[in-house]
This record gives C-alpha cells, structure tokens and sequence, in this order.
C-alpha cells in the first residue's frame, strides 16, 4: 500500500501554511531564496463559507494518473507515486485522469523556451523533514496514513462495529 496525507476537514482552520511549507520545502528549504518563478503547490487549500480543506494526491494504488501517462513520467516509488519531470511533455492526461483534481501542470520558462512540469503531492521524499504539510499544520489536521496505520483504523472500526452489533442483540 501507498503512504499518502489524509485532511481532516473540521480541524483545518485554511490557514494555507500547509501550502508554505510545501513550496518552501520543494524549492530548496527556509534557506533558499524563493521567488514567484520557483513558488509552486503541490496541494491546495479549499476554501468555502463553512469549511476548507487541503487538497493532496492520494497515491493512489492504480493510480489512473500513471496508467495514462505516454511517457513514464509518473512511477511508483518510494510507497508513493512519483514525477520525473525529464520525462513530462505537458500533455495534461494526468490532470485529466486524476479523481481528486490534485495534480497541475504548470507551464515555467527556462530562457527563451517554456517548460512544463507536473506538480502533485510527492509526500515529501527528497525533503529532510517529511512531509512538510503535516510537520507545520497548526491544528493537525494532516496526517501521514501508512500501511500499518491504515490498517490500526480498519481494526478499531472492526472493533467498533462487533461492539455495535452486540449492543443491538442484546436489545
């Protein structure tokens, strides 16, 4: 199973540090200089009237983004699903594919040509301190969900419905 960052929607306040950190993280850490050129997101904050919510990839087992792909350029890696941006062309089948809207293509300028590149949720595997998402949100309302912690909420939810059950039969 593929590790991914979950939202819990009533604790997030759309403070947006989430996104911060992400792109500070990916752009070279607090120490590098950041200008707008090398700011992107790699998960967005939706904001609406009674709640936001960040939007993340779900690494996504069959991930439909990597099975479009024409060229390779999303792998499974790391427990994760992975962009090798030298293979992107921009061609947006992913953006397309994906079922939760958490990948973007953005269009950057390397000297006179453009360049585009595919921003998604990496979780953080090149970056020290991972993921930076869940390391800075002040209410935390992200989570890093592994295999053995999926698996721990499957057994409480086991737990709790064999509980439920009983509590009906006894009725």
């Amino acid at each position: 199973m593929n590790a991914f960052v979950i939202a819990d929607a009533s604790k997030c306040i759309g403070c947006r540090t989430c996104e911060i950190a992400c792109a500070v993280a990916h752009a070279g850490g607090a120490d590098a200089t950041i200008d707008k050129a090398r700011f992107f997101l790699r998960l967005k904050v939706i904001k609406g009237e009674q709640v936001s919510v960040p939007v993340l990839c779900r690494q996504c087992e069959n991930a439909p983004c990597a099975s479009v792909c024409p060229h390779d350029a999303l792998v499974r890696h790391h427990d994760s699903i992975q962009v090798i941006q030298s293979r992107c062309i921009g061609c947006k089948s992913c953006v397309i594919a994906c079922p939760f809207g958490a990948i973007d293509v953005v269009v950057t300028s390397q000297g006179v040509a453009a360049k585009s590149e595919v921003h998604k949720c990496d979780i953080c595997v090149d970056v020290a301190a991972s993921p930076s998402c869940v390391r800075v949100c002040p209410t935390s309302a992200l989570t890093l969900v592994s295999s053995s912690e999926l698996q721990q909420r499957s057994f409480k939810k086991q737990q709790q419905a064999a509980r439920d059950n009983a509590d009906i039969r006894l009725l």
